[in-house]
């Protein structure tokens, strides 16, 4: 399948054929990793097409898969220690969410966008978060805010540490905490799969900065601190100001 895909595989690959720190859980792999790095985060599935998949979504977004080249599923494979075959099928799914390219006889390449992309995916994601905020605001009661605190400490850890990948997953695990008070499974799927889509990379865009994640969580502790209040004011100015930011 992979035939002649030399040329654009030798720029991202390492001498195995693969990006670098691209990381797989221990238990997909058909061989030990004593010494090697931890599993991403949150890995938990029992498939190894799961595993394989969450290690594939958090190298995307940790910016270990560049937009634009084209990564082989054998090639991967050897890297993850499993067959061709898992690999495929979890990059199918990438591709049918729109993060990869089918390239055929060659493998998949990652999707090249740009920032009117991800301002247009803010602007749905703020049309969708923001009412169900205000709302949730007024009618939920302070313990059930408080409830949340570890899910927003998470951000601001993995936002200390410049984890991207791990931000990524806690920035998800917290709004998802967040609507899903709200009742509507429907929404926090809805709403979780455009997060995930707006976490993508740009094309020659530049990588989320430390400080960038920082600035980000921060408004995560402050968003809550004020709905336990209940400072209505302060919460539809934060909640205002954080999708502001989320297309830049």
């Amino acid at each position: 399948m992979e035939q002649g895909r030399a040329r654009d595989d030798a720029r991202p690959y390492t001498s195995a054929g693969t990006p670098p720190d691209v990381r797989v859980p221990e238990q997909a792999r058909g061989e030990h990793t004593h010494g090697e790095p931890s599993a991403p985060r949150g890995v938990q599935r029992h498939s190894v097409r799961g595993q394989i998949l969450d290690a594939l979504r958090a190298a995307l977004v940790g910016g270990e898969l560049t937009p634009g080249h084209v990564y082989s599923a054998p090639a991967l494979g050897a890297r993850f220690g499993v067959s061709a075959t898992p690999v495929r099928e979890a990059m199918q799914q990438l591709a049918a969410a729109g993060a990869v390219e089918v390239v055929p006889n060659r493998g998949f390449r990652v999707s090249e966008r740009g920032p009117r992309e991800r301002a247009e995916l803010a602007e749905v994601r703020a049309l969708l978060e923001i009412p169900v905020v205000l709302r949730l605001a007024r009618t939920v009661p302070a313990a059930r805010w408080c409830a949340l605190r570890p899910l927003a400490d998470a951000t601001v850890a993995a936002a200390a540490l410049g984890d991207r990948a791990g931000y990524a997953e806690s920035d998800r695990a917290f709004h998802r905490a967040v609507l899903a008070l709200s009742g509507n499974q429907q929404l926090v799927q809805v709403a979780g799969d455009l997060h995930r889509r707006s976490q993508w990379p740009l094309v020659n865009g530049p990588a989320a900065r430390r400080a960038d994640l920082l600035a980000d969580a921060s408004q995560h502790t402050a968003l809550l601190d004020a709905l336990i209040a209940r400072d209505l004011t302060v919460v539809q100015s934060l909640v205002r100001e954080h999708f502001d930011g989320a297309d830049a």
